[in-house]
């Protein structure tokens, strides 16, 4: 069974930073792509950023140069670094995964406050 396990949201001020992770169990020799969404109130689930099995990322425009993907040593975990954060980064953010038969896997959600 697939489990997705995410930690670190809370509540920041704005310009300040905050670390999500997440850890994948069930599925750790076949993960494709790992990546993060979020959902604000009101609107669709958008990517935030994606890291590929080949180390290859893709960040949506509004959190380049300011938020860093990454996957942890054991290859099931994938993190975000997210710096200068703004009010409009306030979302729930979902850790997804793709496995190698292109099924994908969603997180509960942690939710991500910035004040400003």
């Amino acid at each position: 069974q697939v489990q997705l396990v995410e930690s670190g949201g809370g509540l920041v001020q704005a310009g300040g930073s905050l670390r999500l992770s997440c850890a994948a169990s069930g599925i750790t020799f076949s993960i494709n792509a790992m990546g993060w969404y979020r959902q604000a109130p009101g609107k669709q689930r958008e990517l935030v950023a994606s890291i590929a099995s080949s180390g290859s990322t893709v960040y949506a425009d509004s959190v380049k140069g300011r938020f860093t993907i990454s996957r942890g040593i054991a290859n099931n975990t994938v993190n975000l670094e997210m710096n200068s954060l703004i009010a409009e980064d306030t979302a729930v953010y979902f850790c997804h995964i793709r496995n190698i038969w292109y099924q994908n896997y969603w997180g509960q959600g942690t939710q991500v406050t910035v004040s400003s």
